[in-house]
């Protein structure tokens, strides 16, 4: 075990107890080993059964385990109801300090519960999964240093940020560019060019249907939100790529960086401002094959990039005051989950059923939202009147219009079912629907979006830097 020698050994922690000396100490402000993380998830499991469980999702490259706890009143299986939440720490093996503060988190969730209103509350009514490496091999590898060294990539040299599919950028041709091999189709269905770290985040939430998510990174203090990518589409704004559900995607980055103790003022780095402490992807730098993308097209799952260092891998003395900086704020995204909407969707008989489409006026999905496989939807949506459309083969479409309050205040979404009426006609067994192929505006062919991508990775960062003159 990691624990803080910063204090003097006091008189209750000579039980020796693991747990009396976690609470005595609590876990050391340092940069662990992979062998050392992997120690504290397991002790951390053990001695909090009835709170936590660990499991792996695959390994990187080198064979290392990507290991995931869980915390919540059920952390054991998914219950009805209960939305499932994810952070993921460590993508860029040398930006380090999401993984740090991951870990932290784990151990104040786990010493909060039941003596924490709100850490109670959380957990009794969300899953939280905690990835805390993304790339254990890159952290493995890296070079302390504060924004260039090593180990930013997987152990074949892949930017794991640009290994996702992408819905606005189909094929990729004539070389190797950001993380796609050539040749190296970027659909969805085609994992031969995926790297084991990339296939194991895919495999990861097909398993456990997320509602929401944040992956940590460092390099800059910001809250980015998707799009990361364009093809010059309508989806294309003033400069930014803008999706269905723009107006949530601000509010959950604001909701992080007003709770941060500097990430609001935008000024935190000398090199860069941001107005609010956040921005939207596209419009900061052109990214193809990223992860939040892929969260939210693919898998219905809310996800913003949080930017949390100046300095990718700072010293070990400052992490207790980014522990400080990020606690609020940490929780507080946390608590968005419960945004919007939640219910199944239930057939003429009232049995759930699976693949419904449960679409919202004015929010056109590239991949529409449908029910899992309990019937659930979640639809995370700011307060205020919304008209529903669920489809689902062989019965009636079905429209509701729903006035959505602010969930996360009360810890639980609006709770709504569906209840779906048989068609006169249906005859014939309803057939399983099809995995999503996202249709995206396709003004420019496949080389041209390539090209209309580099231009705008080019350009922006010199626009920006000339604002800043």
């Amino acid at each position: 075990m990691m624990l803080s020698t910063d204090t003097t050994f006091p008189v209750a922690c000579s039980w020796g107890l693991w747990t009396l000396l976690s609470l005595c100490y609590g876990l050391e402000f340092r940069y662990h080993n992979t062998a050392e993380v992997e120690k504290y998830l397991r002790e951390v499991s053990r001695n909090y059964p009835n709170i936590t469980y660990r499991y792996s999702i695959g390994r990187s490259v080198e064979g290392r385990h990507l290991w995931v706890l869980v915390l919540g009143k059920s952390p054991r299986e998914h219950k009805v109801g209960i939305p499932e939440f994810k952070y993921v720490g460590n993508m860029h093996g040398n930006e380090a300090v999401g993984r740090v503060l991951l870990l932290q988190l784990i151990d104040y969730l786990t010493k909060g519960y039941r003596s924490n209103a709100l850490v109670t509350r959380l957990l009794d009514t969300t899953r939280v999964h905690i990835l805390p490496s993304m790339n254990p091999d890159g952290f493995e590898s890296s070079s302390r240093d504060c924004m260039n060294g090593f180990g930013r990539y997987n152990s074949h040299g892949v930017d794991l940020n640009r290994n996702f599919p992408d819905a606005f950028l189909r094929r990729a041709r004539g070389g190797v560019r950001g993380g796609v091999r050539a040749g190296a189709t970027v659909g969805e269905g085609e994992e031969e060019n995926r790297e084991k770290e990339v296939e194991a985040i895919m495999e990861w939430m097909k398993m456990e249907r997320f509602v929401l998510s944040a992956n940590l990174h460092g390099g800059a203090v910001v809250a980015s939100y998707p799009y990361d990518n364009s093809n010059g589409g309508s989806e294309l704004q003033e400069g930014a790529s803008v999706t269905p559900d723009n107006d949530v995607f601000v509010h959950l980055a604001k909701t992080y960086s007003y709770s941060h103790t500097q990430m609001h003022k935008g000024n935190a780095c000398s090199d860069s401002s941001f107005p609010h402490g956040i921005t939207n992807g596209f419009q900061w730098y052109a990214l193809p094959g990223g992860m939040q993308d892929y969260n939210y097209v693919w898998q219905q799952c809310l996800e913003i990039t949080l930017e949390l260092s100046c300095c990718k891998f700072p010293p070990e003395r400052e992490l207790p005051s980014y522990w400080e900086a990020n606690r609020p704020a940490l929780l507080a995204y946390m608590q968005q989950v419960h945004l919007g909407v939640k219910g199944q969707v239930l057939d003429g008989e009232g049995v759930p059923v699976q693949d419904a489409v449960v679409e919202v006026e004015g929010r056109k999905n590239l991949c529409p939202f449908r029910s899992g496989p309990h019937g659930e939807y979640y639809r995370l949506l700011l307060p205020g009147n919304y008209t529903f459309k669920v489809t689902y083969p062989g019965h009636e479409p079905l429209v509701e219009t729903l006035a959505v309050p602010y969930g996360p205040e009360n810890f639980s979404a609006l709770m709504h079912d569906f209840r779906l009426q048989r068609s006169v006609n249906a005859s014939t067994p309803v057939t399983p629907t099809k995995p999503c192929s996202p249709r995206v505006d396709t003004p420019l062919n496949d080389s041209a979006a390539l090209q209309f991508t580099a231009v705008v990775t080019f350009l922006l960062p010199l626009l920006y830097v000339s604002m800043l003159l």
